[in-house]
């Protein structure tokens, strides 16, 4: 049975990471592959093929370029406005809420710059409860695994919106199974098939 009037919302770098990391998982190289060469699409034909999905948001933090992490920083942004053209030439619209910013870590007793998003999800739970409000879809497939994503479903859930989480199987979210309508997973493997430039694994 066909679902009607159903928007697809990506928390980006939450999927990203996913991306990348399922790459990792099945022997491509991170400084190889990334998002870009995903066909994202294809990746959710099959689990949503079901759903009459009429509007498809991916929502991304703006690159902040700080002191000291100018080259990574502009490594980033470079990639996130080639992944906003590839998005809306196949549908999608592309919210840069939040932004992302370096953050100095400890791993293994040496100091890493890693980047982190911050307000997506904030602007995530409003379009949420707006959804709801305005009845603009009967139901939300919410890719992201945000646990502070939870008080927003829910409130959007009492108003009577139906909420899929489309989550990822090498990492679910225990809180967003319980608090949405229904749970889909993908798989790293999947996204290995939806490559659009397939080479061997690093050996």
């Amino acid at each position: 049975m066909i679902t009607n009037k159903v928007a697809l919302f990506i928390d980006g770098e939450n999927f990203r990471h996913f991306i990348e990391n399922s790459l990792v998982k099945k022997g491509y190289k991170k400084t190889d592959y990334s998002i870009l060469d995903i066909d994202i699409n294809e990746l959710f034909r099959l689990p949503l093929d079901n759903f009459n999905i009429i509007k498809k948001i991916y929502f991304s933090g703006k690159i902040q370029i700080v002191k000291g992490t100018e080259k990574n920083s502009k490594i980033l942004a470079s990639k996130q406005r080639f992944l906003k053209t590839k998005l809306e030439k196949q549908g999608y619209e592309f919210i840069i809420a939040g932004h992302v910013r370096p953050q100095t870590i400890i791993k293994n007793k040496k100091e890493e710059i890693i980047f982190k998003e911050k307000g997506v999800d904030v602007r995530i739970a409003v379009e949420l409860i707006k959804a709801a409000v305005d009845k603009s879809y009967n139901t939300v497939i919410l890719c992201s695994s945000d646990s502070d994503l939870q008080p927003a479903i829910k409130e959007a859930r009492n108003r009577g919106l139906k909420i899929v989480y489309l989550g990822y199987e090498s990492m679910p979210n225990k809180g967003l199974t319980y608090t949405t309508n229904k749970t889909i997973l993908i798989r790293a493997s999947e996204v290995v098939k939806t490559l659009v430039k397939i080479k061997q694994p690093s050996p």
